[in-house]
């Protein structure tokens, strides 16, 4: 595993439990798994919704989950590293 580089944030709390909440709030049915640190994350989604959808629109989904997330200047998340969704 490479070295995880320090991105300052703000953000008060446990960033993968965040991650995984606002997934959870938003897709329904969803089994999540996050790994990471350091800004750079690994997400595992699966979820009856992703059904009939195309790999982007899937991951799109959960981009939209974790967007307030991702913006700003010191966001919590810098990275997704790698994206997983698929059905049950």
């Amino acid at each position: 595993m490479r070295d995880m580089s320090d991105h300052p944030t703000d953000f008060q709390g446990s960033i993968p439990d965040a991650i995984k909440q606002a997934i959870l709030d938003t897709i329904t049915g969803a089994e999540v798994e996050v790994q990471g640190g350091g800004g750079h994350f690994t997400i595992a989604v699966v979820s009856p919704v992703f059904a009939g959808k195309s790999m982007l629109e899937s991951q799109r989904l959960v981009y939209g989950a974790i967007t307030h997330l991702m913006t700003g200047e010191r966001a919590p998340v810098h990275a997704v590293d790698r994206l997983e969704t698929r059905t049950p």
